[in-house]
């Protein structure tokens, strides 16, 4: 039985890899989508995961699902269907490895998951369901989401928000606010970035954390991320600071990702309550999920990129030597 759950989009990265001789893109394909490549870290890391989706029933639908079966995730909760096509991003990458996305999604697979489909099986061992905001851009899958999130709240799972803000999906900034607000409001632990708290309330990111904390009383912890300033986990306990890893990036596509999934692990095997989590607990979960993202940026695209256990234990443990972390 999965101990995390998450609902969500699987889609396909077309990613650059040169160009040709006339001077256009080569574009590799590569398995993601924001829960997908948060889920395969949280299982690398030992924790039995599955996902609530939809792909198209073609061949990027069946390579995602071998991909995430690859990676220790639970599939049976993934619905092919032969009536839309699965989604499909295309990334661009600039001299620091940072990405944009354009989006074939009119309509997606991924948009048109309705609550009747879902394995509701899958949530009733679960400690904690997961989900994000690109599956609150479109209905069904709004509608869906709304309900999945209200089943794991009355079964008291542990709820987890990324609001993975990308603006070309959403028909209005308005509409987005409003649905990543609304997202919030459910979560007891939330992954954001700066990007998305200026988005959200205009202000700097360590103002939206603590905006974050004040506005919704139910928010036990804020998992951070400030890019190549490193991140921030804040509850109302105690705080943690910390540096990126240095690292020479190749591709940062699903790092945020693989931060959340890889900080969800480690809260999890704790098993405390994230609002009662210590500076010294929180310092450990920082570094763990550094040490993941960081090393994920050294490798293209996203499921695959989520580096081994040991790897990221042992640069955990080098990040703490160097006295990196600040409570």
């Amino acid at each position: 039985m999965a101990e995390l759950v998450a609902l969500g989009e699987l889609l396909i990265d077309f990613a650059p890899r040169g160009t040709d001789r006339e001077g256009n893109p080569l574009l590799a394909v590569q398995p993601g989508g924001a829960p997908g490549n948060f889920l395969a870290a949280a299982s690398r890391y030992g924790i039995s995961t599955a996902l609530l989706a939809k792909v198209g029933e073609d061949a990027f639908g069946r390579l995602l699902v071998e991909a995430l079966a690859g990676a220790g995730v639970e599939t049976r909760g993934v619905r092919l269907d032969p009536a839309v096509f699965t989604t499909l991003a295309f990334v661009t990458l600039d001299g620091q490895g940072d990405r944009s996305f354009s989006f074939a999604r009119k309509p997606g697979a991924d948009t048109c998951l309705t609550f009747s489909e879902l394995d509701l099986a899958l949530l009733e061992g679960a400690r904690a369901f997961h989900f994000g905001s690109l599956s609150l851009t479109d209905e069904p899958v709004r509608t869906c989401t709304y309900q999945a999130v209200a089943y794991a709240k009355e079964r008291g799972k542990l709820i987890t928000f990324d609001p993975n803000l990308r603006p070309p999906l959403w028909r209005t900034p308005q509409e987005a606010r409003r649905e990543i607000l609304w997202g919030l409001g459910q979560a007891q632990v939330v992954k954001l970035s700066g990007e998305e708290a200026a988005f959200l309330w205009g202000c700097n990111p360590l103002e939206g954390a603590r905006q974050l904390l004040d506005t919704f009383p139910q928010v036990q912890l804020v998992l951070l991320t400030l890019g190549e300033a490193g991140c921030l986990l804040q509850n109302r306990r105690a705080a943690c600071r910390l540096g990126a890893l240095k690292v020479q990036p190749v591709d940062t596509t699903g790092a945020g990702d693989i931060f959340g999934g890889a900080a969800i692990s480690q809260l999890l095997r704790l098993d405390t309550p994230p609002g009662e989590l210590s500076a010294e607990e929180l310092g450990w979960v920082a570094r763990f999920a550094t040490a993941a993202a960081g090393l994920s940026t050294l490798r293209p695209g996203g499921i695959p990129s989520v580096p081994p256990l040991g790897q990221v234990e042992a640069q955990a443990a080098a990040i703490e030597a160097e006295g990196g972390s600040e409570g």
